[in-house]
This record gives structure tokens, C-alpha cells and sequence, in this order.
């Protein structure tokens, strides 16, 4: 996986998060985990196709879903609904249009599909992917709320 790929995705999801939950974001230690993983409890899924393949997830627990739901419409959610649903794919949104703007820019030439939101215990996500791991750089947002994002791509096979 090519970092000119990664850097645009982490550096999209920091500035996102810091302007939307106006509060600091740390980036915390990048590391690596195979594309069949569990996930937190809601997870936004964009899928990425072109001169690349492969998907973004912004992975999260429910409390973390709820806290920056809450943050964005500046209201208190307890319960993830449809707008709470709908923030975190907007979330998702804001920032994959961010880094692909990035990637266009440096000539690279793919689309994206809508966010997908994927709620619940017990889940797992599987890409076939074949070898590629996905790099996942978490962002603590304070106050034991965290975002992993969730990168998987490797270039398109012809």
C-alpha cells in the first residue's frame, strides 16, 4: 500500500474531526491489521474503485457514535437514530471528498461510493483484498472516544 494513498485519508480525518467537534484531536500510533476485523460497534464503510481498489472505515463504539452525533448537531443523542445514523455517514463524507480531492489533485483518478453505516455486537468486516492489510491510524477525540481510520487499498489489477 502506497503511503501517497494513506497521508491524504489521516490528514482529511484529523482536520474533519478538529473543525466539526471543535476540540482537539490526537493521531494516535499507526499500526496494521489483516482486512477481515472485527469492528467497534459502528463503523462507516466507503468503497474506493479506479486506479485503486479497496475501502475506507471510520470504526467507532456506539458511545463514540453518539458523543460526536451529539457534537455535530449540537444536541445530546442517547439513542443512535436515523440522524445520528446519517451524521456519522455524512462524517464519513466529508471526509473521503476531502482526501480524494487531495489524491485528484496529485493526479490520481478514482470514485467512491456512498457511506454504507454498519451498526452492532459481534460484526466483522471481510474485504477480498488478497494480501493487503489495512493501516489503521486511531484518533482519540478525549474523553475515551476514539475513531480508527481504517485503510485498505492496493492498486487496481488489470
Amino acid at each position: 500500500m502506497r503511503v501517497e494513498y494513506i497521508n491524504p485519508f489521516v490528514e482529511s480525518a484529523f482536520n474533519v474531526l478538529k473543525e466539526v467537534l471543535n476540540s482537539d484531536v490526537k493521531r494516535g500510533d499507526i499500526y496494521l491489521k489483516p482486512t477481515s476485523m472485527s469492528i467497534m460497534g459502528v463503523a462507516a464503510l466507503v468503497g474506493l474503485a479506479g486506479d485503486v481498489e479497496g475501502r475506507v472505515l471510520f470504526d467507532m463504539t456506539k458511545d463514540t457514535a453518539l458523543f460526536v452525533a451529539g457534537k455535530m448537531n449540537g444536541e445530546n443523542f442517547s439513542v443512535l437514530d436515523e440522524l445520528a445514523k446519517a451524521t456519522i455517514q455524512e462524517l464519513a463524507n466529508m471526509i473521503t471528498a476531502q482526501a480524494v480531492t487531495k489524491l485528484h489533485e496529485l493526479g490520481f483518478k478514482f470514485d467512491l461510493t456512498p457511506p454504507a453505516l454498519f451498526t452492532g455486537d459481534n460484526m466483522e468486516v471481510s474485504t477480498n483484498l488478497g494480501e493487503v492489510e489495512a493501516l489503521i491510524v486511531p484518533m482519540e477525540l478525549g474523553a475515551n472516544n476514539k475513531i480508527e481510520v481504517n485503510v485498505a487499498i492496493r492498486e487496481r489489477i488489470k
